[in-house]
């Protein structure tokens, strides 16, 4: 068996002296591992770092075997952003946690299209990779959590209904609530950040503070929890990061 695609690269682990275990991202493969015959060599780990868009072939004799990988590098957002710290720990948050929750082998066509538009937004201009992708980044936590079952309801209050005005969310149910509906409930909601509901607003850092924390508690709950895993570091990180700079001098 054999295919060749573009791929997105999630994650490369040295195997043996030279070679890297390599997690990709295709659109028509899913997720896919493979292994990449000096992958952990110079030229290897330049080509297989995380973020970088390449021109993957995968090979091997059965379907389900590991397979040999090889590959050209298409765009490198790895080395753009390295100097920028918020837009690597961006980058590192989405392709540790697309790596984590997508199943092997399972197509997500639109996951891999919105995180390859994310990398080439936040490659183009790391130093405001906040202002221009955060908001950008929280939108694909919710649609991947959408893909893969888990998603959250916006459409109109779980309480009275009403379209307007949506401004928390069950941590329970994932249904959007009013703050008219909120009630009593308010202090037990999630916070919805208007972003969500509104392609065109960035966001703030508040917004982006709330934002991660609504999405992560889903992703926690859900994608993760429901195979025991916790939340990858890399995702916590950028929490931190995230709260640190939302929060007042």
């Amino acid at each position: 068996m054999e295919w060749e695609a573009p791929a997105l690269v999630l994650s490369a682990a040295p195997y043996g002296e030279s070679s890297a275990i390599v997690h990709l991202l295709t659109e028509e493969h899913g997720l896919f591992h493979g292994l990449s015959r000096g992958g952990s060599a110079r030229a290897g780990r330049a080509l297989w770092q995380p973020g970088n868009l390449v021109r993957a072939v995968w090979r091997g004799r059965l379907p389900e075997q590991l397979g040999n990988l090889s590959g050209e590098l298409v765009h490198g957002s790895a080395a753009r952003v390295m100097a920028a710290p918020l837009a690597l720990a961006m980058l590192a948050s989405v392709c540790a946690v697309a790596d984590g929750s997508l199943p092997e082998r399972e197509p997500h066509p639109r996951i891999f299209h919105l995180l390859t538009r994310f990398f080439a937004l936040i490659s183009l201009d790391p130093e405001m990779a906040g202002w221009n992708g955060m908001a950008a980044l929280l939108r694909w936590e919710a649609c991947l959590l959408g893909d893969l079952g888990y998603g959250l309801d916006l459409s109109a209050c779980a309480v009275t209904g009403a379209t307007g005005g949506l401004a928390w969310v069950s941590p329970r149910t994932g249904r959007a609530v009013s703050d008219a509906g909120a009630g009593t409930w308010r202090p037990r909601l999630l916070r919805l950040p208007p972003l969500f509901l509104d392609e065109a607003d960035p966001g703030t850092s508040t917004d982006w503070q709330d934002g991660l924390r609504l999405t992560g508690h889903f992703l926690a709950r859900d994608a993760f929890g429901q195979h025991h895993r916790p939340l990858p570091a890399a995702r916590l990180r950028l929490a931190d990061m995230i709260g640190a700079m939302a929060a007042p001098d």
